[in-house]
This record gives structure tokens, C-alpha cells and sequence, in this order.
């Protein structure tokens, strides 16, 4: 019974001190936070003074400007968040970001009869500065994937797809899987693909094939040329430079298809 006693005393004492040691974590978890709060609302401090000091730099340096959101980025600001607040007021980015995506909206719909609604990056940036003219606020493909992103939540089918390192830019409510994406990778080198090219590269049956092309076809998002040496090739507009390059009419377009 003694042995019993004293067991218990030392699980006791045992319990006592978990207790004091989780208290005593606590106070130390919370004291770390409240350190880390205080410096992260010193360094949102010193990057509102610095936004305010270099906002010219901000407005019409576009690399300055990645530089700046990458900062932002670092402890949670989104300055694109709202059109309101302390970072549109100040720097205006609010405003020059719709503005941007209104741009890219009138690009996207001027070359829709020719591209079926995905264009590249690349082309797009060509576009959006030669809209813009020499004198006007510079703008990096950066500015641009900021944008689209804006657009793409407000849900009227702007979207992105990664293609050789870059980016295919989609403007219409198409709906494209991971099948079709696959595909429109297979045709970046080239412009184009062919069903025994994705049969061989993809080792898809010759019917899956076939359907992912039929529907880029029916989404006007591919044009079919029959009468190609071999077999028939289905043509990505958007990824073909020399397409771009010459004023292609919907009648010229419809020539391509059987």
C-alpha cells in the first residue's frame, strides 16, 4: 500500500509538470506570434513607403513592377485584390489592370475568326503593346498572366494552358480536359498533329484520338487539312506563326476544311 502511495504521488507530480511545460509552450507560441505580427505589420509599413516613394516606377517599369508583387506576394498582399484601398489609390494598379484585361478582351474577339479563341502569349504581348502604341505605359507578359487570372475568376472562360514553357491563352467557354491539353502540347513544334502522331507519342487508341481532334474541330479551335501528304493534319491556328503573320479571312479559313 505504501509503494502504491507513493506511485501515485510521482504520477501526480509527473502531470503537474506536463502541465507547467504546455503552459509555459503556450506563452512562448504566443509571444513568437506576436513578434512575427509585429514585424510583418512593420514590413507592410515600410512597403507602403516604399510603394508610395517609387509608384511612378511602379505605373510604367514593368520589370519594377514584378519586382513589386513578388514583395507583396512575400507576406500575403495581393495590391489586385480590390479596386479599393490604400495599394489602388496610391498606385493605380486596380485601374491599370482592367484596363489591361479590357485590352486583352478586344485582342482576343479581333482574332477569333482566325484562331478559334486560343492564341499565345507571345502573340498576344505582340498585340496588346502594338494596341497600346510606343508612348504608352509599358507592359510585361507578367502584367498580362496577372490579368487573365482577373478575368478567368470572374468566370467568363479566360483561361490558361501551359504549352512548351509558356502559355496558350484560351478566350472562349470551350471545355478542354487534360486529353486536349496533352494534345495542344503534342502540336506546339509544329503547328500541327496528325493521329498517328498522337497514337505513336501518347499510345492512345486510334478512337480517343479521333475524339479529342473532333472536338477541337467542333470548338473551331483546330482546322483539318485533308488533303496533306499521308494522312490528314489537324492545323492549330493559334500555334501557327505564319498564319498569324498574313490577314486570314473565314473564307480563306473554311478553304482548309473538307
Amino acid at each position: 500500500m505504501h509503494r502504491r502511495g507513493v506511485g501515485a504521488g510521482a504520477i501526480a507530480k509527473k502531470k503537474l509538470a506536463e502541465v507547467k511545460y504546455k503552459e509555459r509552450g503556450t506563452v512562448l507560441a504566443e509571444d513568437q506570434i506576436a513578434q512575427m505580427s509585429k514585424q510583418l505589420e512593420t514590413f507592410k509599413t515600410n512597403l507602403e513607403e516604399f510603394a508610395s516613394k517609387h509608384k511612378q516606377e511602379i505605373r510604367k517599369n514593368s520589370q519594377f513592377r514584378v519586382q513589386f508583387q513578388e514583395m507583396c506576394a512575400t507576406i500575403g498582399v495581393d495590391p489586385l485584390a480590390s479596386g479599393k484601398g490604400f495599394w489602388s489609390e496610391m498606385l493605380g494598379v486596380g485601374d491599370f489592370y482592367y484596363e489591361l484585361g479590357v485590352q486583352i478582351i478586344e485582342v482576343c474577339l479581333a482574332l477569333k475568326h482566325r484562331n478559334g479563341g486560343l492564341i499565345t502569349l507571345d502573340e498576344l504581348h505582340h498585340h496588346v503593346l502594338k494596341g497600346r502604341g510606343k508612348f504608352a505605359q509599358d507592359v510585361s507578359q507578367d502584367d498580362l498572366v496577372r490579368a487573365i487570372k482577373k478575368l478567368k475568376a470572374m468566370g467568363n472562360g479566360f483561361g490558361m494552358i501551359p504549352v512548351g514553357g509558356s502559355y496558350l491563352v484560351q478566350s472562349v467557354p470551350a471545355e478542354l480536359n487534360m486529353d486536349h491539353t496533352v494534345v495542344l502540347q503534342l502540336a506546339e513544334k509544329k503547328g500541327y498533329v496528325t493521329v498517328s502522331e498522337i497514337r505513336d507519342s501518347l499510345k492512345w487508341e486510334r478512337e480517343r484520338a479521333c475524339h479529342v481532334l473532333d472536338h477541337l474541330l467542333k470548338e473551331g479551335l483546330a482546322w483539318l487539312d485533308s488533303q496533306a501528304a499521308g494522312e490528314p493534319q489537324y492545323w492549330l491556328p493559334a500555334l501557327f506563326s505564319e498564319l498569324l503573320s498574313r490577314d486570314i479571312t473565314p473564307e480563306e479559313a473554311s478553304q482548309m476544311t473538307p
